[in-house]
Formats: C-alpha cells, sequence, structure tokens
C-alpha cells in the first residue's frame, strides 16, 4: 500500500522505516530557525514539513512517541496518541512536553514521533436499554485479578 506524502519544506525528512521489522515510520522535526528550546514542563507544537493522503476512509494514521524520547530526554506526547483523520490534508505537528527538570533542544532532522497507518473499523452508534452480560461485568480498573480465565491460577 502507498502513502501519498507531500513535502511541505525543504528541510523536511521523508518518514521511514528504520529496520525492516518496524511497525511504523519514523518522523523528523522541522524546526523554524533550526531549533527549538522546551522549558521543563513547557509545550510546543514541533512541525515535521509534511503532509499525507490516507488511502482511503478505513484508514487512521497514529502519532507515537518514540520510546527513546521519553527514557533519554524526558519528553512526552500530551496527548498520548496522535490521530490523523483521513480527511486531514495539513502539515503534520507533533505536539511534545517536556517532563524533565531542564530545558532540552529540538533540533532539525531529530526523529521525534513515530507514524503507523491502521486500517479502522466505522461503526454505527445505536443507543440501547441493555447491554450483554460478561464474567467482568462492570468492574473496572484492577477488576481482572480474580477472572478465572488466567492460566495456571495466576493472577491477571
Amino acid at each position: 500500500m502507498n502513502l501519498k506524502i507531500k513535502r511541505l519544506r525543504e528541510e523536511a525528512v521523508m518518514p521511514f522505516y528504520a529496520t525492516p521489522g518496524a511497525a511504523a515510520m519514523d518522523l523528523s522535526a522541522v524546526c523554524p530557525g533550526g531549533s527549538i528550546t522546551l522549558a521543563p514542563m513547557e509545550r510546543a507544537l514541533i512541525p515535521t514539513g509534511i503532509a499525507i493522503e490516507l488511502p482511503d476512509a478505513d484508514h487512521v494514521a497514529l502519532l507515537f512517541a518514540r520510546s527513546s524520547l521519553g527514557m533519554k530526554r524526558g519528553l512526552s506526547l500530551p496527548n498520548g496518541v496522535g490521530v490523523i483523520d483521513s480527511d486531514y490534508r495539513g502539515e503534520i505537528y507533533v505536539a511534545l512536553v517536556n517532563l524533565s527538570g531542564e530545558a532540552v533542544e529540538i533540533c532539525t532532522g531529530e526523529r521525534i514521533a513515530q507514524l503507523a497507518v491502521m486500517p479502522i473499523a466505522r461503526v454505527t452508534p445505536v443507543e440501547v436499554e441493555t447491554l450483554g452480560e460478561t464474567a467482568r461485568g462492570e468492574g473496572g480498573f484492577g477488576s481482572t485479578g480474580g477472572i478465572a480465565n488466567a492460566p495456571d491460577g495466576e493472577k491477571a
């Protein structure tokens, strides 16, 4: 499957898979003036210099933080995961927050996120009076520890 990518800025790096087994493509920053510095707890939208066209409405692009971003730099996506809808044609920006205790500089060309294209099920919401019964029922956070399907009596 092809993903149409439009380069919007001369310095933009085309997304790429870092290894043959990579599930997502790396996205790189294009910073005005060459770099952006984030103070502790500061948030910023980092441009990538690209726009994409997804194959159809049955696909979505998801933006994830690179694992090294948080561990080595203290940077995170404040929204957890970025969602790029199939009808969006603007520049992709990556929202980052500096969770470290010191300023962090992001430079043009630095890999800042991962882009995964995935099929998505489109559903029709239907309001009902009741929902089907399950073993879990309305049990929320931490409620599956006592459910009997765990192997060899392990706690889930």
